[in-house]
């Protein structure tokens, strides 16, 4: 498969994660993940997809408002796995009380793996190498 076409697909999907992310809908960040998916937090947790999803959407119960944006520092494809590594920026607005709210900033870098399955990409896993709050 061309690479350049692989990249624009993989592309659109962050696109739909970033707004399912924005919107807090865990549905549909969850959609672009394979049952099997392993995911390792900075601190080297690993989540198994029903747990990921537990997870956000107990940090999606605090949060105000979310947006998000990343860009592609590398990527290759070997084997039908398309692996990617990403710098990503979220801004939140966390509810302390009823009025107050606190913003965070997240800086991560953060490695895909991607495999195609019938004519969709799924995230097989991913793993948080460097998370940077403030």
């Amino acid at each position: 498969m061309e690479t350049d076409l692989i990249i624009s697909e993989i592309d659109a999907i962050h696109r739909e994660i970033d707004l399912a992310l924005e919107q807090k809908d865990v549905g549909a960040y969850a959609y672009f993940l394979d049952e099997s998916i392993d995911y390792k937090n900075a601190d080297g947790t690993i989540l198994k997809k029903t747990e990921l999803s537990d997870e956000i959407k107990r940090h999606f119960k605090s949060l105000k408002s979310l947006s998000t944006s990343h860009y592609r520092i590398k990527s290759s494809f070997d084997n039908e796995i398309f692996t990617e590594k990403i710098a990503r920026k979220s801004v939140v607005h966390q509810s302390n009380m009823l009025i107050f709210t606190k913003k965070k900033t997240t800086q991560t870098e953060e490695i895909y793996q991607w495999k195609k399955f019938g004519n969709e990409w799924k995230a097989i896993s991913i793993e948080i190498t460097l998370e940077e709050k403030y």
